[in-house]
């Protein structure tokens, strides 16, 4: 995907051009990847080519910008942005129509280096604007929305006193806020000064709740005007989730897409989250963070029993796949090879699961196993 070398010769088929096309786990990775480059000028080239543009446009906007670039004074930044400009016009005057989604590209040269990239993608959504610059750094901004998952739940554990709002994305976890306040706990004087005691206790409850739904509201609905946010998961201890639900707190739009059961959580914070997420596993199987878990968690267990169900080691891995033993294949999302080693899961009939940073035993996988490890259905030998 990434093309590092400057001067290949491309002839794009239907079936090249299709090559080119990224999921978000992929464009994620290309993304941090350009975000490493800097310049101290404008010699890195952003290109953004919204679908039913004619290549014929583009090219001669590109040709022009490479007439213009004559005028830059300064040799050696002149020849960085010619270098780029060249690059993308070779590339692009192979691709015979601009894809479903657009096309994007980036080309630029380190100039005290002299390394090179030139990569040219089609993006998992729709190119939404026409867009090139030439720049200090590669303008991904545009790329960045399409990272974000589409398919979103929304976490919210309420208490009297205390609150975490999250958000599941994928195989991620994330801790969006933490609330707290200060309320008594029970008086026990009796009486007329109980009573008014209680009330106050009651109100400030009511307060608290009403803080926690406008932050809610906050975090959340404007991804659910955007279409990404599904559903919301609530939990917590006792009454109060009931509480919190049953009061008018959360907003009429977010109220209509709470999961029917609430989960009780003895915890805030990020252990508290990701009990409720384990525990709502049956509702939420479709998301990536419960498999990564429950996969880690068996990964585990194997390997504490030394049943022999458990591979790792890159050679290991790749005979136990075209073997068909590897029932599932858990990969670190940031291997630079992780899309190749999902594919050739897939291939061999194993599941493959992505593993993120977010959860726990995501960095102990990675600096242990090198990222990759593998779940067998039956023992073998080498």
């Amino acid at each position: 995907m990434l093309e590092w070398c400057e001067g290949w010769v491309f002839s794009y088929s239907e079936e090249k051009l299709e090559s080119l096309r990224v999921d978000r786990r992929q464009l994620r990775r290309i993304i941090n990847e350009l975000k490493k480059w800097k310049a101290p000028a404008t010699v890195l080239l952003s290109l953004y080519i919204p679908p039913g543009r004619p290549v014929s446009d583009v090219l001669n906007m590109l040709r022009q910008e490479l007439s213009v670039s004559d005028n830059i004074k300064l040799k050696r930044t002149r020849s960085a942005v010619q270098r780029a400009l060249t690059a993308a016009i070779e590339r692009l005057s192979k691709v015979p129509k601009i894809p479903d989604n657009g096309l994007v590209l980036f080309c630029g040269e380190d100039v005290y280096t002299g390394d090179f990239i030139c990569i040219m993608l089609i993006p998992p959504e729709k190119v939404p604007i026409y867009y090139y610059r030439t720049d200090k750094h590669f303008h991904t901004e545009f790329l960045e929305e399409m990272v974000v998952e589409s398919n979103l739940v929304g976490l919210i554990l309420v208490e009297r006193d205390a609150a975490t709002i999250g958000l599941l994305k994928g195989s991620r976890l994330q801790v969006l806020e933490e609330l707290e306040d200060y309320i008594p706990g029970k008086h026990h004087r009796g009486g007329q000064s109980q009573r008014r005691f209680d009330r106050i206790i009651e109100q400030m409850v009511t307060e608290f709740y009403k803080r926690v739904g406008e932050h809610v509201k906050r975090q959340f609905l404007p991804l659910y005007e955007q279409g990404k946010l599904k559903a919301i998961l609530l939990g917590g201890p006792a009454y109060s989730k009931y509480d919190f639900l049953e009061g008018d707190y959360l907003d009429y739009r977010l109220k209509k897409i709470v999961l029917p059961r609430l989960i009780d959580v003895g915890y805030q914070g990020e252990v508290g989250l990701r009990e409720m997420v384990m525990k709502a596993s049956d509702i939420l199987k479709e998301q990536e963070y419960v498999d990564a878990l429950k996969a880690v968690e068996e990964f585990k267990l194997h390997m504490a029993k030394d049943d022999g169900l458990i591979v790792y080691g890159e050679e290991e891995i790749k005979q136990a796949l075209m073997m068909g033993a590897v029932k599932t294949l858990i990969i670190s999302e940031d291997r630079e090879d992780a899309h190749e080693w999902a594919e050739l899961a897939k291939k061999y009939g194993a599941k493959p699961v992505f593993l993120s940073d977010d959860i726990p035993e995501g960095e102990w996988i990675k600096k242990t196993f090198g990222g990759l490890i593998g779940i067998l259905r039956y023992r073998i030998g080498y």
